[in-house]
């Protein structure tokens, strides 16, 4: 019952915390020990559906690995595989959180621990061993995703912008102009034109971007918006370039809308008709050139 799984990941946990005491005869905690007991109680936790418990259970894990600074890779991958997967189903509160502790303990190599430790920064600084690059980076795309699912536009753009770097890093460009349209789309929805063009403009930098499908796309994109343009911004919005990225920022582009309706140019078309010839006879019907047919 879900009673007993509590139970038992409170025992887990006595446990764990057993393992961490130091006293005369043991001078240093049992992290090893520790970081599997908090896994346990994490997976009652979660068996029982007591979500919050176990993300502070797998976060104690995550805290006892950062204290062995010498643990197995196969631990390492253990924890990747459920905490991680865990987490991001959590809630968009702890997502940001318990994604950094991952991408940290990826980072992680013996004795050189250093500010990747740190959940509460969550700094990401990038690790020679690209495997492991790749493996974080899915795991702030899976942050970034879940957290536009919610709504949550600020941090989703702060999410994307790391998985920019990291995608930078390992100089797969074709995929940072993906993470340009995303940023884009994200920072739209937030009515940031300002954040949204600056994407744009920082990414001219990137190899190969500056006249791409996706650069043109996204400078028509930013036009139409700013000229309030509901067709254009339609156009490309709707188009297969954007209407088969992933499927949370496909969304993004169906449900885009430009600012007052896209009222703007249809009004400045109005004001530019009525300026012309106001005294003028009213234009002839244009004559139908194939009214006697095609010959």
């Amino acid at each position: 019952t879900m009673a007993q799984k509590i139970n038992e990941a409170h025992e887990h946990i006595a446990k764990a915390e057993k393992y961490l005491k130091t006293s005369l005869m043991k001078w240093k905690p049992d992290y090893d020990s520790a970081a599997s007991e908090y896994a346990k109680a994490a997976v009652c936790f979660k068996n029982a559906r007591q979500l919050e418990q176990a993300k502070d259970a797998y976060l104690q894990e995550a805290e006892a690995h950062t204290g062995n600074r010498s643990y197995p890779s196969a631990a390492r991958a253990q924890i990747q595989e459920s905490q991680a997967g865990m987490m991001l189903k959590v809630s968009a509160g702890s997502v940001c959180v318990c994604v950094c502790v991952c991408v940290c303990r990826l980072h992680q190599t013996p004795h050189t621990l250093g500010p990747a430790a740190d959940k509460h920064s969550c700094p990401f600084f990038f690790p020679q061993n690209e495997d492991r690059l790749r493996q974080a980076v899915e795991l702030v795309g899976k942050a970034s995703r879940l957290l536009v699912r919610q709504q949550k536009f600020a941090e989703a753009a702060v999410s994307l912008q790391k998985e920019k770097n990291m995608y930078k890093e390992i100089e797969n460009y074709p995929t940072c102009f993906k993470k340009t349209i995303a940023q884009v789309l994200v920072h739209l929805h937030r009515g940031d034109y300002v954040a949204a063009e600056k994407c744009v403009r920082e990414s001219y930098s990137i190899p190969g971007f500056s006249g791409s499908e996706d650069c043109v796309a996204m400078e028509q994109l930013l036009q139409g918006y700013d000229e309030q343009d509901e067709e254009q911004v339609s156009r490309v919005c709707t188009s297969p370039l954007l209407r088969y990225m992933d499927n949370d920022y496909a969304k993004l582009a169906i449900s885009l809308r430009v600012p007052g309706g896209g009222k703007k140019k249809a009004a400045a078309a109005a004001a530019a008709a009525a300026s012309g010839d106001a005294g003028a006879a009213p234009p002839e019907e244009d004559e139908d050139e194939y009214a006697g047919g095609l010959c």
